[in-house]
């Protein structure tokens, strides 16, 4: 029986977040996801999606002809087959970046992907949903990320930074402003302020496209 997944959309465009952040990539956008976030922009894949076979994404994705393959939703880890698409992603000799939740066990994942762990702050109104074993696996590939609501996620992450060693386990750590709720500068001096090691992450996509779905 052939491997099939719920898929939102598959698109190409540029990489408006992470390390790789201005980069042609593909994303694969798989529908479902257990968590309600006050800030989600993606709310439109939480149903819906095509069953798609694992060729017929692969087929798909080899179509753009990239060097970049995004796995995001929704949440893909609470698909199955997503640990497979991953791997098969890997095989085709792509550089592949897992978006997740962080509420899911990450260690199925294959090591060569970089896995990108939203560490939901309480502004998110998610943060009970975090599974915190999983910063005891990161490795260098993978990037932790703090979406920042307020002065107080902000703290919070701070700590958590700190209490984790989040800089020394993971290739980036990534502080990003809730979109229309914390202004980038500000977030930006309080970084400066205490000269934390982190990225300050902007969202390019919607500084280009205002967050159009597909691009």
């Amino acid at each position: 029986m052939q491997r099939t997944l719920r898929i939102t959309e598959i698109f190409f465009s540029l990489q408006g977040e992470t390390r790789t952040v201005g980069l042609p990539t593909v994303f694969v956008r798989l529908t479902g996801c257990p968590l309600r976030c006050q800030y989600c922009d993606t709310a439109y894949a939480f149903s819906g999606g095509q069953p798609m076979t694992l060729a017929a994404i692969l087929a798909e994705v080899a179509r753009y002809k990239p060097r970049y393959v995004c796995v995001t939703g929704g949440e893909p880890l609470a698909q199955p087959n997503c640990i497979p698409l991953l791997e098969a992603l890997c095989e085709a000799g792509y550089e592949v970046s897992l978006e997740t939740s962080g509420a899911l066990d990450i260690t199925p994942v294959d090591p060569r992907v970089s896995r990108v762990v939203d560490l939901k702050t309480p502004g998110s109104a998610e943060s009970a949903r975090n599974r915190l074993d999983n910063l005891d696996c990161l490795t260098s590939r993978d990037q932790v990320k703090f979406v920042i609501c307020s002065r107080d996620d902000y703290d919070w992450a701070v700590s958590h930074l700190i209490r984790y060693r989040l800089h020394e386990r993971a290739g980036e750590v990534l502080f990003s402003p809730s979109h229309r709720q914390v202004e980038a500068a500000a977030l930006a001096d309080w970084i400066i302020t205490d000269n934390l090691p982190v990225r300050l992450q902007v969202q390019l996509h919607k500084l280009l496209w205002n967050d159009q779905p597909g691009r």
